[in-house]
């Protein structure tokens, strides 16, 4: 039997804006988001492949996680990811360190970054996400450009973080 996946990945943001005033105030209330829907398939607004994880990352640790091969689904099948559609990055409310996301020294995974030695710093408790719902999605190049390195900003104490994939 074939995997089939359907999925919708969201970000939204609810706010209230107050300013109290002598006679009055001024109020603005927010309610923001957006939403993905994929279904099954390789197009625009489609995916095939989830991978999830939580992960630990020692002391000045680091890790290059291969998108194409190196990483296994919930059901024990290899994961050989040739477009990102979306990912989601969390880490944990209880870390010190950052995780730091991008910039592997070779075959570097270049999907959203500028370049090979990109990174972007997600702080303890915080979250990065982006999503790319088009045909063509963040794409991934095995052997050459698919290895996503995470590594924990510093020494001292561990990290850990939350790792969601959505592919082709």
């Amino acid at each position: 039997m074939a995997t089939a996946l359907i999925a919708t990945v969201k970000a939204a943001v609810s706010a209230q804006y107050a300013n109290a005033l002598e006679f009055g105030g001024v109020e603005q209330t927010l309610k923001y988001g957006a939403s993905h829907a994929f279904t099954d398939g390789s197009g625009a607004n489609q995916a095939q492949k989830l991978f999830t994880d939580q992960r630990t990352l020692a002391a000045s640790a680091n890790e290059s996680l291969d998108l194409a091969g190196g990483l296994t689904d919930v059901f024990g099948a290899t994961l050989t990811l040739t477009k990102i559609k979306a990912i989601l990055i969390k880490a944990a409310d209880g870390n010190t360190n950052n995780v730091i996301v991008g910039g592997a020294a070779s075959n570097a995974w270049i999907g959203p970054f500028g370049d090979a030695s990109d990174t972007v710093a997600v702080k303890p408790g915080g979250t990065m996400m982006l999503v790319a719902p088009d045909a063509n999605g963040y794409a991934v190049t095995a052997g050459t450009g698919d290895l996503l390195k995470v590594a924990n900003s510093a020494g001292g104490s561990a990290v850990t973080y939350d790792i969601v994939l959505v592919g082709v």
